[in-house]
C-alpha cells in the first residue's frame, strides 16, 4: 500500500539485492577546519522522510531501493587508519550493487572510495576516472599526513593519471597558485565556478564524462562546499559565489546517469553549522537527484 507521502526513507532497506548500496563513511579526522563531518551520515537519513519521490516536472516518482550497509567504524580513527576498513568497505558494497553511495564524513573518504572501486572491479588506476565538484582542488602537500585538502594530491601520488581527473566548480580566492600549476601541468581538466555558471550544470558534466572517455569506471566526488554559501551553509569551506543549487543538482542528475559512475560521495556537510534545515533539505535534495539520474540509464 502506498503511503499518503511516499518519500525517500521509504527506499532505504536492508535487502542485499538492492540496486544501490550506501556506506556511511562518518569521519572527522584530519579537517582543515575542525567541525563535526561525521554526523552527515546520520543527518541525511534523518532528512529522507522530508523529500518526497515524485518529480513534477518529469512526471516519474523514484522507485530504486538502497540498501542501507551502515557506518563504518571510524571513531578515534586517523586518516590513515581509517582508509583499509573504508576501502574494503567500498569494495564489498561495489561487488554487490550497481552504484556505491559513500556518506562522508570529510573529503578524505574519496581517496578509499577510488581505492576499492579499483580493487572491486579489478582495475588499475589509470583506467579510473575522478570528477569532482568542489570548490577546492584538494591538492594540498601530503608530506605532513592524509587530510580532507588533498585527498586529489594523495591519489595522484597513488599513481591516479591527471587526464584522469576532471574538477568542476573550482572558487576564486580558494586555492593557491602552485596547486593550479600543479594540477594544470598534470593533466586534470578544470572548470571553474563562473564557467559552470556561463554553461550550466549539466553541460559541465557533460564536458567532464568527454574527457574521461578513456576511463572504464569513475568515482564522483560531490564535496558540497561546491555550492554558494548562502544556499548550503553547511559547508565548512563553502564560499560566497559558488555553483548555485540548481546547477549542482542539475550536474549531479546528469553525472549520475552514466553507467560508468559505479560510486558517488557527498562529503564536506557539518550539519551543527546550519541552524536551520536549508542544508538538511538540500542533501536530502541530492540524494533525489542521484537516484533520477540513475533510473535513467
Amino acid at each position: 500500500m502506498t503511503s499518503a507521502w511516499p518519500n525517500l526513507s521509504e527506499l532505504l532497506t536492508g535487502a542485499p539485492d538492492a540496486p544501490i548500496g550506501w556506506v556511511g563513511a562518518p569521519l572527522a579526522a584530519g579537517s582543515v577546519t575542525p567541525g563535526r563531518c561525521d554526523l552527515a551520515p546520520a543527518a541525511l537519513r534523518s532528512v529522507l522522510r522530508r523529500v518526497g519521490r515524485y518529480d513534477i516536472e518529469h512526471s516519474t516518482e523514484l522507485a530504486t531501493t538502497i540498501r542501507d550497509r551502515g557506518d563504518v567504524a571510524l571513531d578515534g580513527l586517523k586518516i590513515e587508519q581509517a582508509t583499509p576498513p573504508l576501502r574494503a568497505a567500498v569494495s564489498e558494497s561495489i561487488a554487490a550493487h550497481a552504484l556505491t553511495l559513500l556518506i562522508g564524513g570529510n573529503n578524505a573518504v574519496t581517496r578509499p572510495g577510488v581505492l576499492g572501486l579499483g580493487d572491486a572491479l579489478g582495475l588499475p588506476l589509470d583506467k579510473l576516472g575522478l570528477i569532482t565538484l568542489d570548490a577546492h582542488l584538494d591538492m594540498r602537500d601530503t608530506s605532513g599526513g592524509l587530510g580532507n585538502g588533498n585527498p586529489v594530491r594523495a591519489l595522484r601520488e597513488d599513481g591516479l593519471p591527471g587526464r584522469n581527473v576532471v574538477q568542476v566548480g573550482l572558487a576564486p580566492f580558494a586555492n593557491s597558485l602552485a596547486m593550479h600549476g600543479d594540477a594544470a601541468s598534470g593533466g586534470h581538466l578544470l572548470l571553474t565556478a563562473e564557467e559552470v555558471h556561463a554553461t550550466g550544470g549539466r553541460a559541465a558534466a557533460v564536458r567532464a564524462l568527454e574527457a574521461l572517455d578513456h576511463c572504464e569506471a569513475i568515482l564522483l566526488d560531490c564535496d558540497i562546499d561546491v555550492i554558494d554559501r548562502a544556499q548550503f551553509p553547511g559547508a565548512p569551506g563553502a564560499r560566497p559565489g559558488g555553483i548555485t543549487n540548481r546547477d549542482f543538482f542539475a550536474a549531479v542528475r546528469r553525472l549520475a546517469a552514466e553507467p560508468r559512475v559505479r560510486v558517488i560521495d557527498l562529503t564536506e556537510w557539518d550539519p551543527p553549522l546550519d541552524p536551520s534545515d536549508l542544508s538538511a533539505l538540500t542533501a536530502g535534495r541530492w540524494l533525489a537527484e542521484v537516484l533520477a539520474g540513475f533510473e535513467a540509464r
